[in-house]
């Protein structure tokens, strides 16, 4: 009687080692190519879109990461965490103005060096567990920033943390569009801003040069076209 053969001995049967170092391949080109397209593009870019950079199949995006959600979850992980550690340093700031301004620039130059952080911070996605907690530990944080700053009273009494989400959705459409014509445009807004969030006798931060006018022109131009997808032509939602 001759023994049965293993099926895992098999020579068309790959181990079990092997396709768990595949599978990890494919999800670290997934993630490497959605950060590319994101930070570039900005969230609009589709699943389908990210499958074809990443050079894989749609199902296996979908069996690595089953929604947009998941997938922005894993890449924005990262930013999130430093996201939420830039309050942490502002609160450990001894003068809780320039704490609170250094946050507000800080935040807003993520945005700016990485148009799908713009994104994410302008909005919400409750299925994404992870990222929202770290928003919400840095917005714990930022409300502590607003007391005490408010307590030197160098920051209006009158500023309310909904400013602050009023700046970001302001900042991340500055960034959109004007990254590529005039792309350092939001320190502008964000001086400006800090100007009106400071108390009557506060000095403001430095306010940057205002873009030139051709600059603007040109970001104003842009936004009467189609916006370019990954391929350099229009991108249809579906991502054909």
């Amino acid at each position: 009687m001759t023994a049965a053969a293993d099926p895992d001995s098999s020579p068309d049967r790959q181990p079990e080692t092997g396709l768990r170092a595949d599978a990890e391949r494919n999800r670290e080109r997934i993630l490497a190519a959605a950060r590319r397209l994101y930070a570039s593009h900005g969230l609009g870019v589709s699943m389908a879109c990210i499958a074809r950079e990443a050079g894989v199949g749609k199902a296996t995006l979908s069996r690595r990461f089953a929604t947009p959600e998941e997938l922005i979850n894993a890449v924005f992980a990262d930013r999130m965490d430093a996201y939420a550690a830039a309050t942490a340093e502002a609160l450990a700031d001894p003068d809780p103005w320039h704490g609170f301004t250094g946050y507000i620039h800080t935040v807003c130059a993520m945005q700016a060096a990485d148009r799908g952080f713009a994104d994410v911070l302008a909005m919400t996605f409750p299925a994404a567990k992870a990222l929202e907690a770290r928003r919400t530990e840095a917005y714990n944080g930022f409300l502590e920033l607003i007391a005490r700053a408010q307590a030197t009273g160098h920051l209006r009494a009158d500023f309310t943390p909904e400013d602050l989400v009023i700046l970001l959705m302001a900042n991340a459409g500055v960034v959109a569009a004007t990254h590529d014509a005039a792309p350092d445009t939001w320190r502008r807004l964000v001086g400006q801003m800090l100007r009106a969030y400071a108390a009557p006798g506060t000095d403001p931060p430095p306010l940057a040069q205002a873009p030139a006018p051709i600059a603007l022109y040109r970001a104003m131009a842009r936004l009467t076209r189609p916006a370019p997808g990954p391929g350099g032509a229009a991108e249809r939602p579906d991502g054909r």
